[in-house]
């Protein structure tokens, strides 16, 4: 039986470009990584509160719901948009 203390809890960030539109934007990730009756570990992703697909296999862009997408370091849209002012 699964205990809340067999769940690991990371936060990441990722920044990400549309390649067809060129919109930018950034999103923050609870990550909880939880082991199956075999005692693989399987992880799930949470932005805002609610269960997401991976960022690193599936993500549509907001601005035109197209693609591709590239992922960036976390900070590199935001750093953009202050240089670009």
């Amino acid at each position: 039986m699964m205990t809340e203390r067999d769940t690991e809890t990371v936060h990441e960030a990722y920044s990400f470009v549309c390649l067809h539109c060129g919109h930018g934007w950034e999103e923050e990730y609870e990550i909880r990584h939880t082991p199956d009756a075999g005692g693989r570990r399987h992880a799930e992703y949470f932005c805002h509160g609610r269960r997401v697909p991976s960022p690193l296999t599936h993500t549509d862009c907001p601005g035109c719901t197209r693609g591709p997408i590239r992922i960036l370091r976390p900070g590199r849209v935001k750093g953009m948009q202050a240089y670009l002012g």
